[in-house]
Order: structure tokens, then sequence, then C-alpha cells
């Protein structure tokens, strides 16, 4: 028994379990900090509005909001945003047969497919759960690469799905969101308003208040990006070894990476923002090298994920 624990699928299982448990309970973490930092920046804002009592109450309530929404709605938006449309049986069967290759091999059920008309190469998944999932494609990436290329790529997005990464991320994005928002109208409320006190007065303790809500709010947005960099970044390296585990070909999605990396720059994908471009198999906006400080980027150097697929080989 203990040899049979102890070989390579064996242990791939074990990952893929504790991945999707780590996932979900990430999730809730997600959701409190969440609450968290709208709570505090509400408890800024209602300072200066002259209660901060309001201020905490409505920034809990826009977390709430955000929350629910994000987890069932936030891939109908995402996915509005990005200008995919659902794809057709008659025009994209090429995919289609391709996804569904690859969620056999995953062992889920079908996600919708959807393409997004572009010569850009890239793709995305996103979705609350497995049953709730979808995945998008440009359809560029469809003519550019070949069936083995593009089975690496979906199986890449399977792999997402397959440990519920597209919950997470999902609500990523709908931190940052929320937090920039929440944090735009305190700094708005900041001059509208004048700095008014509360209704206790305080003097110093709410001017030394006062600063330190200004200054959540000015960083609170850069600390929220710089935390959805870091969880994409470990999540796009464990999705390419997940490709590779259902297609059994490193080679071709190392071939696929080359040829995303090289359009990316001259096939620039439209619709793409900051708020989504940790979902994308690579950054839409910005082009990652070897030197690039890992502290400000979405995804791993493609350079070193191409070299880690063909070491597989």
């Amino acid at each position: 028994m203990s040899n049979a624990l102890s070989t390579p699928a064996a242990k791939s299982r074990r990952d893929f379990l504790a991945e999707i448990a780590a996932n979900k309970n990430k999730s809730v973490v997600l959701l409190i900090l969440l609450g968290a930092i709208l709570a505090l920046l509400g408890a800024g804002f209602g300072l200066y509005i002259g209660s901060i009592e309001l201020g905490v109450l409505a920034g809990i309530v826009i977390a709430l909001i955000v929350g629910l929404v994000a987890y069932f709605d936030g891939a109908k938006t995402i996915l509005s945003f990005s200008g995919a449309r659902k794809a057709d049986p008659a025009l994209d069967q090429v995919v289609i047969n391709v996804v569904d290759e690859m969620r056999i091999a995953a062992g889920l059920p079908m996600p919708e497919v959807y393409v997004i008309d572009t010569d850009a190469l890239n793709a995305f998944a996103t979705g609350r759960d497995p049953a709730h999932a979808a995945i998008a494609v440009t359809s560029g990436l469809v003519k550019k690469l070949n069936r083995e290329e593009l089975q690496g790529v979906v199986g890449h997005e399977m792999s997402h799905i397959r440990t519920f990464d597209i919950r997470y991320m999902m609500l990523a994005a709908a931190l940052v969101g929320a937090v920039v928002l929440l944090a735009d109208g305190m700094l708005r409320g900041r001059f509208l308003f004048g700095g008014r006190r509360g209704r206790g007065g305080g003097g110093g303790g709410n001017a030394l208040f006062a600063i330190l809500a200004l200054a959540l709010a000015i960083l609170a947005p850069l600390f929220a990006s710089l935390l959805q960099m870091a969880i994409s970044r470990k999540r796009e390296y464990m999705a390419d070894a997940g490709a590779v585990e259902l297609t059994r070909n490193p080679l071709a999605m190392a071939s696929a990476l080359e040829k995303i990396d090289h359009h990316l720059i001259a096939d620039p994908l439209p619709g793409a923002n900051r708020g989504t471009q940790h979902l994308y198999i690579a950054n839409p906006l910005h082009r990652y090298k070897w030197n690039a400080s890992a502290l400000m980027s979405t995804h791993p150097p493609m350079e070193d994920r191409i070299a880690r697929l063909r070491a597989m080989a």
C-alpha cells in the first residue's frame, strides 16, 4: 500500500485535492479580507462625512454586495467586458471539440465555451466552480495554433477550473475593484467634505485617524493589486503542469506559449484591463521578461515557463 501511495500518479492526485481544498479556504479568507479592508476604508470615509459608524456600515454592505455579485454573476461580467461571444457550433466546432476532449481528460463537466474575435492569442477561464465554469479563447489562438498546441492551452485553463483557481481569481478581481472604487470615493470625499470631523470631536485623535485613513485610501489599492499579482504567478506554474498532465505533451504546451509570447506585442487584445489581466494565460497588457520584477508582475516570465515545460520532456 505504501508503494502505491508513493507513485507520481498518487502524489499528483493528492496535490490536486490539496489545491482544491486550499483554494476553497483561501476564497473564504479573501472574502473576509475584502470585508475588513472595505470596512476600514468605510471608517475613514465616515470620518470625513461626520459618521464613522455609517462609513463602516457602508463598507461592510459594499463588501457583501461585491462578494455576492462576484460569486454569482462575476463570470458573466468578465466575459462581457472581454467582448466574448458564445461559441457557435457552425463556426467554432474545433475549439468546442478540444474543450470537450480536455474536460473528459480532467473528469469535469463541460464548461461553456466562448470566443473573442481578435487576432490576439490568449485565453482564460472563469466561473465559481467546475459546474459553473467557462473557457474563452481568442479566434487568433484557434487560427495560429495547431491542435496539439490548442489542447495545451485549453488543458491549462481546464486545470484552473479543476483546482477552483477560477473562483479564487474571480474574487481577487472583485477585491481589487471594490477597494479601488471605495478608496477613490474616499479621496474624493476628502476634498468634497473638507475633512469634516465626526460627531464626537476628538481633536488630535480624529486628526491622527484622518491621516491614517487617508494613507490607507492611497495604499490599499496598491496592496490589493500586489496580492492579486502574487496569487496569479503561482497559479500559472501549476496550471502549466496541469496541462501537461492532461495532454502528456509538454513540448506542445511550450510551443503554444512561444507563439502566444511572440504575438503579445504585435496583436494586442482589445477589451483587456488591469482588473482582468491576471486571468489570462499570458498577461495581455505586459510582456514579462527574465528581469521583470516579481513583485509587480501578474505572470511568471514566459521564458521560465517554457524552460520548465521543456525540462518535463
